[in-house]
């Protein structure tokens, strides 16, 4: 996770803002099996969009891992014949 200083000054909303990081991809964990996640802030969040951000963001990440499984069975089925 990268918070920056610069975009979030006071130690309190840094920590807040990991918190609901950490707390998405815990709920979202099982589905995201296998891949390395990085959060990183561009621009202060308000709570609505950081939600709204990390639910997309997580979408992508399920949607990787969903691509990927499904060629790599199709990889391994192409394997066995």
């Amino acid at each position: 996770m990268i918070v920056p200083k610069k975009i979030i000054a006071t130690a309190v909303a840094r920590n807040r803002v990991k918190r609901l990081i950490r707390e998405a991809f815990r709920l979202n964990q099982a589905e995201l099996a296998g891949l390395d996640v990085v959060a990183r802030i561009k621009s202060k969040p308000e709570d609505v969009r950081l939600k709204q951000a990390l639910q997309t963001g997580l979408t992508q990440c399920k949607a990787t891992v969903t691509a990927r499984l499904k060629s790599s069975v199709q990889a391994v089925n192409s394997a066995k014949t």
